[in-house]
């Protein structure tokens, strides 16, 4: 027989192994407050991106019950086909409004989002300016424009400055996170709006991680920056998705009236597929009423955040594990090893804790850390179980 490629994949993901790279899915089923059923066994969960614990709120189930009735469980084919449900267009006016922007376009996922809507916005011969700690798909939507990329260190916006002072690309776009989804630290939106100000450049901001949870009623970091309404600049596009805070599925992008429109008519992943089911678009009608009424949920989460920070600062005294300086609701503790992080991801679950060990090339190498996230269906008897059992874990490494 003809030797192929094909006969050398089972020894390539052998080569996984060694260095502990080898990725397992694990069967999940929600339980009451934050405990998830992890491979059958009940846990106490700090892994969800479910930040406000809206996932399995009565309303949106309620919401998305009856959309299923009134519309069905598919969309039946694409926005500018036939997909584009009455809850769909209500849904991108209310997230308009919610945001404090002209327009937003509303997609079934926040991948596709990204890897979309860049190569809509350039393409050979024009010039990229991303953070060295975007989220993947930031930097594939980034690979996929054919655009020069040019690649800043992590929030080092003097070193901007001069990529974007040096560029003669007649279409400039800097590309940022703006709650990075690995570290918790935030983007300085404001310097970035003033450089792409100066250097005549369009800033995409993706904040996965801080709609719902930042600005006031959660409106993101955009308007925690303050720089909506009245303030928002044309050269900004503010991407979101809704799978974490409003716990549901999708994304949107939001921005002046004529990008989006000019989005809406190029973006591949929006154009040639089917649209999301008008039972999510309902489902997070209904999420964004509880984001804007319920500020108890980012109050009692920060309390989260605060208590967390204070226990392991005291609780990890003289141990080489190094907890982030972030102040969102990604806590990652940094470890360094991938094997060491997986040793203390399984003593953890011995303890009946699940938080996961973030490996390369999620992380860069030698960073392997456990990604504490927390929500605000967590209690203080949950945060301090957790601070207990890592305490007691790095004690016995010393």
């Amino acid at each position: 027989m003809t030797h192929s490629w094909l006969d050398e994949v089972p020894a390539r993901i052998a080569e996984l192994d060694p260095n502990h790279l080898r990725r397992q899915r694990r069967v999940v089923t929600p339980e009451s407050g934050a405990r998830l059923r992890v491979d059958g066994h009940s846990m106490l969960a700090f892994c969800s991106n479910d930040y406000l614990g809206l996932a399995t709120h009565p309303a949106l189930v309620q919401a998305a019950c009856d959309a299923a009735q009134a519309y069905g469980v598919g969309s039946g084919g694409s926005p500018l086909v036939s997909g584009h449900s009455a809850a769909n267009a209500a849904l991108e006016q209310e997230l308009a409004a919610f945001v404090g922007l002209e327009r937003a376009l509303y997609f079934y996922a926040g991948y596709a989002t990204n890897t979309g809507i860049i190569p809509a916005l350039v393409g050979a011969g024009d010039a990229i300016f991303s953070d060295a700690l975007n989220h993947a798909c930031l930097i594939d939507g980034a690979r996929l424009s054919r655009a020069q990329i040019h690649r800043y260190a992590h929030a080092d916006l003097a070193a901007l400055a001069r990529e974007l002072a040096q560029s003669s690309a007649r279409r400039k776009l800097v590309i940022s996170d703006a709650v990075f989804s690995m570290d918790g630290d935030s983007a300085d939106i404001t310097a970035l709006l003033a450089l792409c100000e100066q250097h005549d450049a369009l800033l995409l901001l993706d904040d996965a991680h801080g709609f719902g949870v930042l600005g006031p009623q959660g409106r993101g970091s955009l308007a925690a920056a303050g720089l909506i309404g009245p303030k928002a600049s044309r050269r900004v596009l503010y991407m979101a998705t809704l799978g974490k805070a409003a716990g549901v599925a999708g994304a949107f992008v939001a921005g002046h009236d004529a990008l989006v429109e000019w989005l809406l008519q190029k973006t591949r992943s929006y154009i040639f597929a089917t649209a999301a089911p008008a039972l999510l678009a309902s489902a997070l009608r209904a999420s964004l009423q509880l984001i804007e009424h319920e500020d108890w949920r980012r109050i009692h989460l920060q309390q989260l955040i605060t208590r967390l920070r204070n226990g392991l600062t005291a609780g990890l005294q003289g141990s080489d594990w190094q907890l982030s300086d972030s102040q969102t609701a990604i806590q990652p503790l940094l470890i360094g090893r991938n094997d060491d992080a997986l040793a203390a991801m399984e003593g953890l679950r011995q303890r009946g804790i699940w938080v996961p060990a973030i490996r390369p090339p999620t992380v860069p190498e030698g960073t392997a850390r456990l990604r504490i996230a927390l929500s605000a269906a967590h209690t203080e008897t949950d945060v301090d179980q957790l601070i207990e059992a890592l305490s007691s874990l790095a004690a016995c490494r010393a």
